[in-house]
């Protein structure tokens, strides 16, 4: 259904873009084959560097017109498949629009290009006293583009809400090459459809996300992290919802399994005393402008803990104690990864169904014959389930395994939540999206698509 590049598409190419911005070679493409999703490997016929909104809108406008498939590409950190080139076509890499184009202070907003990197818009925000509390794991890496296109999270999402709170505005090239902006700079929108909401998670398949609009808070001043140990999963889980109900609401609750905190330890000598008995963890951070109103929090918490069998509750006193605390989490996913070949799931809960989903993931396993290491963001039930190969055989990896993800994605969406909390579903679970969907609810989302895309040129093949 789709056309290759040819020399005479190329040239047209090159009519639009800098040619030393158009990458042919092999070794070149190797490099935009893969993502961070298990071992899938797709290679593009060709990769454009653009440098503005309008290269981008001729590109895509010449692929329209061909009907040569097209995949956006942020940083390529994404856990679902989404930025892999499956019909090969063009690939446009957004890594050189990376401008911060300006921090507005008075209305807290900040204007960037996709490219930019996550942690260097928290940096900068932060420089001036202002918070961007969206943080994926991949901070450092991660382009704020790519995490709009997935609805990309992380920790402190738990207190400050969803990326989708701090969007506003976007720049968008649509399928036809127009480009547009999605709605306006303000923090009510009551005017029609909101486009921008749309396009947050739609994974590149409406329109190629150019610069976002975002908005900021002010950086609270003062922060305090604990981290409290129990004797099983279900009983850390059990405590998640009780702090809520207590009334504190903490800026990051995260789990962790002892078995992942183990590997962190061997894998990058991080200090840890890990006690026998200690079978999960709760990373637990309060922030606000009084310390002494955090320390109050603090004894409640504790309190609240003791009630749910805490084991012992670890309060980091120095800078770098919270800095260790917070790489332990934050490297568990590169840990587990070095340990096993895995397949990682991302499953959200309503946060009271998470003890019920922990033991329903180790019952499935021990049923089909694999284990998981677990960890995640507790404090909105968003649970990462990292499936380990170990000694399965690969007839049951590539085969049986399948059932036993998709029982817990039943299991997931039984207890009120779907398959996918962050890292949208891409390539890799787009067969269990009926799981959740309703013919209908799925006929609606492609008609979006249709209207959109009408030759289905954009990002093809991910989510549907």
């Amino acid at each position: 259904m789709y056309n290759k590049i040819t020399g005479t598409i190329l040239d047209l190419f090159k009519q639009v873009i800098d040619e030393n911005r158009l990458l042919t070679g092999v070794d070149d493409l190797t490099n935009y084959m893969h993502d961070e999703t298990e071992d899938l490997r797709y290679l593009p016929e060709v990769v454009a560097l653009p440098e503005t909104p309008e290269e981008i809108a001729a590109l895509v406008k010449i692929c329209n017109e061909h009907h040569i498939p097209i995949t956006p590409r942020g940083a390529g950190t994404g856990l679902s498949g989404g930025s892999l080139a499956i019909h090969g076509g063009l690939m446009i890499a957004m890594h050189r629009m990376n401008k911060i184009i300006a921090i507005d202070e008075h209305n807290l907003q900040a204007t960037v290009e996709s490219g930019v990197i996550t942690e260097i818009l928290i940096d900068v925000a932060a420089e001036k006293g202002l918070l961007y509390p969206i943080d994926p794991a991949s901070k450092g890496s991660c382009f704020i583009g790519g995490n709009i296109s997935h609805g990309s999270g992380g920790p402190r999402v738990v207190k400050y809400g969803t990326i989708k709170e701090y969007i506003l505005n976007l720049q968008v090239v649509l399928a036809t090459g127009e480009i547009i902006w999605t709605g306006a700079n303000t923090l009510k929108y009551a005017s029609g459809y909101n486009l921008t909401q749309l396009f947050i998670g739609s994974e590149g398949t409406l329109g190629i996300i150019c610069k976002a609009v975002i908005k900021l808070i002010p950086k609270p001043r003062e922060h305090v992290l604990l981290l409290a140990s129990f004797p099983s999963n279900e009983e850390a889980c059990e405590a998640v919802s009780a702090i809520f109900a207590k009334g504190i609401t903490p800026s990051a609750l995260e789990f962790m399994e002892r078995r992942g905190i183990s590997w962190v330890m061997e894998h990058d000598d991080i200090p840890f005393n890990l006690q026998p008995g200690m079978e999960a963890f709760l990373l637990i951070e309060l922030d606000g402008n009084s310390m002494d109103e955090l320390l109050l929090q603090c004894e409640e918490l504790n309190a609240i803990l003791e009630e749910k069998n805490c084991l012992d509750v670890l309060l980091a006193d120095t800078a770098l104690q919270k800095e260790t605390l917070w790489r332990i989490r934050r490297t568990m996913p590169v840990s587990v990864k070095a340990n096993s070949i895995y397949k990682e799931e991302d499953t959200v809960v309503p946060r009271a169904s998470l003890p019920i989903l922990m033991k329903g993931i180790k019952e499935i396993g021990a049923r089909y014959g694999f284990e998981s290491v677990c960890y995640g963001h507790a404090g909105d039930g968003n649970l990462h389930v990292n499936i380990l190969k170990g000694h399965m055989g690969d007839d049951d990896w590539h085969h049986k395994l399948k059932e036993g993800i998709k029982e817990i994605f039943e299991l997931t969406v039984n207890l009120g939540g779907t398959i996918s909390g962050e890292h949208g579903i891409g390539l890799v679970q787009r067969e269990f999206m009926s799981l959740k969907y309703s013919p209908v609810h799925m006929a609606l989302m492609k008609g979006i698509k249709k209207v959109f895309d009408p030759n289905n040129i954009l990002n093809t093949g991910k989510i549907f």
